[in-house]
Formats: structure tokens, C-alpha cells, sequence
């Protein structure tokens, strides 16, 4: 009996979680060894299981069992996650050893016979949870049992007694017990259970008023096994019908109950796959956080509230200029190591924060302005800033004196016909010279400008001047003038040089000047 009991006391300790019995798995078979007590005219028995043995005098000596060994038999159906129903079959003893009492003129000794039985109880789960591990459930039903009459062995006894001594009795038994589910199908039962029968004759003594009627207490444990077969499509242990979740990925823990990922952090990561199970986190980090969904996660990120890059260890560089936002000095703005992250926009060396000039490359003389000629005159200043030049000509270069005196001589040299636009013959040499000019200053252009004096329509001379103008043009052009270096422009007589009020005034202000330009 003890290892017996000892036994199914390692199974409760080191057996699994598992389920309870269901639809899919609705019948229960259950093998079961415990202790029997006794109450009845002789006395109370029950719960006193400190009781010293006594010797059997008059059945040949040697010492007596406190509380007799039961076997039982249980074969039980699911009704609902409320009730069940079952049939127990039980075979084993029944006695009572408290002391020897003085009734009338005969001594009762030691109280022992042996006992078989069967009974249906419907179990009322009062706390169940649809599949738990501990069902704790009371039963209360009806049974029929044959106790053996004084005198008869247990080997004299036979299956049920059906041909031996003994008598019937009607039972009304009623208890406590447990199902503990150790794996899908199998588990443990606790059950302790009282018996109420219907007559006084198990004593079997005349002598012996019939005080109370006869009584039992059963104390048993035992394992249980379902029968049934359970659709399990994902593997997780927990049958289809009552799983909840029935695509859990393989591998993941799940709640025994429902079939669902146990997952503390809510993250979709079971618990058991999940480096962080207590603290939300990402498949990619194994369960673990990146607070700032930068691809660091916060163990080796030093910046884990703020988007980062890998290269800074989780830490910003929100310029993308390489220079992490806690060393940039202008972490808004793309920029370059040497001055710590803020930029030089046109690469000239020069931070755009002391640049003149940030988006045109220039020298540190100007603050970062441009000399594109290298004449030593900024570009801003410089009104040929493609060409060398001198400052005294505002950084163009120094036109030759021959060349002014030749333009100067050219303003009244070059004659019309009256009213027309049509060079005369004697300003020829004066424009071929200038024409020359031209072929050995290659750098030189030529600014035309045409005008009148103020006799006359001014729309009219206007246009004149704008003639006289572009027939000179045409004329250097066609003798090599490239067309890129030669512009002409007429303005009539809006700008006289002198006093139209006299004729020689007018004389003068009929004219054709011009003006040497350079590259921009």
C-alpha cells in the first residue's frame, strides 16, 4: 500500500501540465489504491489514523492493520465543463481497531471484514474552467456492496460474494475530490468519499443494540487515463476543438489551456523564444526592444529614444554627413569633419557661417568670395571678372592709348549719308583700322551705340540711330569680326554729348561711338 501510494505521489510531482477531459476525449478510466474507516456501533473511527494494532488473539496472533487497504476501478464520461459521470467499482477491507469493549456477556474484539462493491455518482465540477489542470468536483450518488460476515477469509470471500456469506447493502456515497491532467490523456485522482448504508448487520452481534447504522469512509489516489482521439493540427499539445489558437507556431509555449502562445509582453513572441519576455520587443532582436525602431536594439544602443545608425551605435546623425549629431556642430546641416560638421557649401575651404560668398567657391582674402580673373579684385567689384584686369579700370584691362584715340577719332570719322543709313566711302579707313583693332585684341568687344540730334521726329531718329548702328556692325563683320564680339544698340537723340541749341552742338551729337567690352 505505502508504495503504492508512494508512487503515484512522484507521478503528481514530476508529471506535465496537461488538459482536462473534453469532448474529443470525453470517456476516463481510473485505477486507484487508498485506506477504508469504519464508524458504526462499535465506534468512530474516522480520521484516526494514529491507532495502535492490536494483536488478534483468537485468529493466531500478529498484528493488525490500523485502516485497511482499498482498490478501486472508476470508469467516468463527460457530460459538460460541469459534470461528469461515474461508475466505481471498489474491492478491499473494512474494520475497526479502537479499543475492546464489554457489551453484555461477549468481548468484541478487533472489527475486520472485507468489502466489494459498485456505485454510479454524477461529479458537479463547482470550479471548473473549460480544460483546467485542477478540477476539484463533489459527488453524491447511489451504490449497491457485500461485506463479509465474521469468521470468512478474504480468499473465501470470491468476486463480489455472490457465493459466499456475507450480506447486501444499499450505499449513498458522497465526497471530495480532484482530477489533476498530467498530459492529454493522462492524470492523477485524489477522492475522499463517505458511505452511508442502509442496515446494522455488518457486526453481526445479537448482544449488540443497533446503535447507528453502519458507515464508511474511502480515502483513495490513483491515475486516470482518457480515451478519445484529439485533432491536433498545430502540435502544441491542446486538441483543435478546445484550442484557441490553432496555427501557433511550432515550438512557441502554450497556455495549456487555450493553445496560445504564452506571451508575458504581448509582442507575439512566446515567452520561451523571447530573450526579453517581460519588456515588448521585435522578431529581429529575438523578442527584445528598439524603442526607436532604428534597427539597434536598446541593449547596445546608447541613444535608444532617439532613431539612429548602426555606425554610431543607435546614436542620430540627422544630417547624414557622417559626424554624429552629439560631436556636429550643425547637426541639421550636412557638413564636413574639419569644422566639425558644419558645411562649406562650395568646397573653397571656408565655413559658410564666415563665408561672403557660401554657394560660390572664392578665397579667404574676400571672405570667400570668388577672383575668378586673378586679378586680385573680387568678382563683386570686378566688371570683367572673366578677364585680368587693373584696378583702375574697375578690374578690366587697360585699353591702349591708340586704341581711345582711334575710337575718339572714330565718333565724328564715321559719316552717313544725310538721312540714311549708308556708310560713306571716306569712313572706311577708319573702320578697317578698327577692324584691326579687333583681330589683335582678341579679348575685345565691341559695344556700337548710334546717335542723333534732336531735329526731327524722335521716333524717327530713334530708328535711324538704330540703322546707322547696325550698318557699322555689319560692316566689321564683314570684314572678320566674329558676330559673338560686335553688338550695336541705337537711343536717337535721348543721349546728346552736347548742346543741341547750336549747330555745332548737333553736328557733334551726330554720332557713332564706341566702347570696348570684356567677358563677364
Amino acid at each position: 500500500m505505502k508504495k503504492l501510494l508512494l508512487g503515484a505521489l512522484l507521478v503528481a510531482c514530476f508529471g506535465q501540465y496537461g488538459q482536462a477531459q473534453t469532448k474529443d476525449m470525453p470517456w476516463q478510466i481510473g485505477l486507484g489504491v487508498g485506506i477504508s474507516e469504519y464508524s458504526g456501533d462499535l465506534g468512530n473511527g474516522f480520521f484516526k489514523f494514529d491507532l495502535t494494532p492490536h494483536d488478534v488473539a483468537n485468529n493466531g496472533g500478529g498484528k493488525t492493520k490500523n485502516t485497511p487497504g482499498i482498490g478501486t476501478l472508476t470508469v467516468s464520461r463527460y457530460l459538460s465543463n460541469q459534470f461528469d459521470i461515474a461508475a466505481r467499482g471498489y474491492l478491499g477491507e473494512w474494520g475497526y481497531f479502537d479499543k475492546i469493549n464489554q457489551v453484555g456477556s461477549t468481548t468484541v474484539g478487533n472489527f475486520y471484514r472485507q468489502t466489494v462493491g459498485f456505485e454510479v455518482t454524477p461529479r458537479w465540477k463547482f470550479l471548473e474552467k473549460d480544460n483546467a489542470m485542477f478540477t476539484p468536483y463533489i459527488t453524491l450518488g447511489l451504490g449497491v456492496r457485500r461485506v463479509s460476515m465474521p469468521g470468512s477469509r478474504l480468499e473465501d470471500f470470491g468476486i463480489f460474494g455472490m457465493d459466499k456469506a456475507g450480506i447486501y447493502e444499499f450505499t449513498v456515497p458522497a465526497g471530495l475530490g480532484v482530477n489533476v491532467r498530467l498530459t492529454e490523456r493522462f492524470g492523477l485522482n485524489l477522492q475522499s468519499n463517505y458511505m452511508w448504508t442502509n442496515n446494522d448487520k455488518a457486526e453481526n452481534s445479537s448482544d449488540l443494540e443497533q446503535l447507528t447504522y453502519d458507515q464508511a469512509w474511502f480515502h483513495t489516489i490513483g491515475v486516470t487515463m482518457n480515451l478519445g482521439k484529439v485533432i491536433d493540427t498545430d502540435g502544441d499539445g491542446v486538441g483543435d476543438k478546445r484550442d484557441k489558437c490553432p496555427n501557433t507556431p511550432a515550438g512557441d509555449l502554450v497556455n495549456p489551456t487555450t493553445g496560445c502562445s504564452i506571451d508575458t509582453d504581448k509582442d507575439g513572441i512566446a515567452d520561451n523564444k523571447d530573450a526579453c519576455p517581460l519588456v515588448a520587443g521585435v522578431a529581429s532582436f529575438k523578442g527584445c526592444p528598439d524603442s526607436d525602431n532604428d534597427g539597434v536594439q536598446d541593449s547596445e544602443d546608447k541613444c535608444p529614444t532617439v532613431a539612429g545608425v548602426a555606425k554610431f551605435n543607435g546614436c542620430p546623425d540627422t544630417d547624414n554627413d557622417g559626424i554624429q549629431d552629439s560631436e556636429d556642430a550643425c547637426p541639421t546641416v550636412a557638413g564636413i569633419a574639419k569644422f566639425n560638421g558644419c558645411p562649406d557649401t562650395d568646397g573653397d575651404g571656408i565655413e559658410d557661417k564666415l563665408d561672403n560668398c557660401p554657394e560660390k567657391a572664392g578665397i579667404a582674402k574676400f571672405n570667400g568670395c570668388p577672383d575668378t580673373d586673378g586679378d586680385g579684385i573680387e568678382d563683386k567689384l570686378d566688371n570683367c571678372p572673366k578677364v585680368f584686369g587693373v584696378a583702375a579700370n574697375n578690374g578690366c584691362p587697360e585699353v591702349k592709348a591708340a586704341v581711345k584715340q582711334l575710337f575718339e577719332k572714330a565718333l565724328q570719322g564715321v559719316q552717313f549719308e544725310t538721312g540714311k543709313s549708308v556708310i560713306k566711302p571716306n569712313s572706311y579707313a577708319i573702320l578697317n583700322n578698327v577692324v584691326k583693332v579687333m583681330i589683335e585684341n582678341p579679348t575685345y568687344k565691341l559695344y556700337i551705340l548710334g546717335h542723333t540730334d534732336n531735329v526731327g521726329d524722335a521716333a524717327k531718329n530713334l530708328k535711324l540711330s538704330q540703322e546707322r548702328a547696325a550698318a557699322v556692325e555689319k560692316y566689321l563683320e564683314s570684314k572678320g569680326v566674329n558676330t559673338s564680339r560686335v553688338r550695336s544698340e541705337g537711343f536717337g537723340d535721348t543721349r546728346p554729348a552736347y548742346d543741341n541749341a547750336t549747330a555745332e552742338g548737333k553736328t557733334k551729337n551726330r554720332r557713332v561711338e564706341f566702347k570696348v567690352e570684356f567677358e563677364e
